[in-house]
């Protein structure tokens, strides 16, 4: 049985050098990535035995897919097919003023034609947190409403439920993802959310505090979590509010730490922890993802602690609301990865590849 599963999409991302363009490269590094697997790779660092759900063809780049994942610690539960494809981005990342751009090429990927007849339920049925992103809605109908479904097979099973907005502007426009995400909301018990999401999807204004304050009484979550990038996050639980300011990093590569966030947030309120301790690690956790190049942070559960534990940053704050308002202020340090990644030298437009 495992504690956590996750469902959704993984691609495999191949990312020109920082110093050539895209439409100049001739060589790649490549990772597996996607939001759930990112996730589960994540809670999976912290011993947790994670799962994810998900379809891909029977082909090698499938094959890539899962063996990554088994390497990262996650039990892939796949249904595999004999048509469709991987899907795949393109990231490039560039000094001042090239910045980063995205292209997504993931048409006709089979999960986009899952439905929970494709997928064994009782690991969700079994689970102690289910665990998706609005990135799977929004890639078709009916993935839409399989996400649905699987949201409320975990709910009739008791399993607690965790969804991040996740908002992609390619994917599908805000008023899109309001109704199609709102709907999925009674189903849910924890929710991710970036604070600039929940202002342009959700509607809401005010302080992140307020955000997650609001948020929480309309749609009745266990438990919400502001995200602010490199700037930490925010949970609102029971009345508390916990507000981490995140942790001076030095970023390499920025994809995925919101993933890593997630996973290490939802792997310590597995193992019990308070959801201030579990900010803590959460931040620390993506911060450190932050340090390493590809998708899955490459941090353990160590390294974690020692970030979350040490005293040479700014952290935390933690207050209750309540008429006499208390704060308590720890400081935390940092730490450094390193992390591989495979990388293909490209002839003949992408037909060729040898590994150097």
């Amino acid at each position: 049985m495992s504690s956590l599963v996750t469902f959704g999409e993984t691609m495999l991302r191949l990312s020109p050098p920082v110093e050539q363009p895209l439409s100049r490269t001739s060589e790649f590094d490549v990772h597996v990535g996607g939001a759930e697997s990112n996730v589960a790779a994540a809670a999976s660092a912290f011993d947790v035995d994670a799962t994810w759900l998900s379809a891909l063809p029977e082909t090698p780049l499938g094959d890539r897919i899962i063996h990554g994942l088994q390497g990262a610690g996650v039990s892939p539960e796949v249904f595999r097919t004999d048509t469709g494809r991987v899907g795949t981005y393109y990231l490039e990342r560039g000094p001042r003023p090239r910045g980063q751009s995205v292209t997504y090429d993931r048409e006709k990927t089979p999960i986009r034609e899952v439905t929970p007849d494709h997928l064994p339920q009782e690991p969700i049925e079994t689970a102690d947190i289910f665990y998706t992103s609005g990135i799977t809605p929004a890639l078709s109908a009916t993935l839409a409403d399989t996400t649905h479904r699987l949201l409320d097979v975990a709910a009739e099973a008791g399993t607690r439920t965790a969804l991040d907005v996740n908002y992609r502007t390619k994917l599908w426009s805000p008023e899109e993802a309001r109704e199609q995400l709102t709907a999925l909301f009674p189903s849910v018990d924890v929710l991710f959310v970036a604070d600039r999401d929940a202002r342009s999807v959700l509607g809401h204004e005010g302080d992140p505090a307020a955000i997650g304050q609001a948020l929480a009484e309309t749609h009745g979550f266990e438990t919400v979590v502001v995200t602010r990038g490199a700037d930490g996050a925010l949970v609102v639980h029971d009345g508390t509010v916990a507000d981490h300011s995140g942790f001076d990093t030095e970023t390499v590569d920025p994809v995925g730490s919101g993933d890593a966030l997630v996973g290490g947030f939802l792997a310590r309120r597995l193992a019990g922890d308070s959801v201030t301790d579990a900010v803590t690690h959460g931040t620390a956790a993506a911060a450190l993802s932050r340090t390493v190049e590809g998708d899955m942070g490459g941090f353990t559960a160590e390294t974690v602690a020692d970030l979350a534990n040490t005293d040479d940053y700014p952290g935390i704050d933690r207050w209750t609301h309540s008429s006499s308002l208390f704060r308590i202020r720890i400081l935390f340090g940092i730490g450094t990865l390193s992390h591989g990644c495979e990388r293909y030298r490209v002839h003949q437009g992408l037909r060729g590849t040898h590994a150097v």
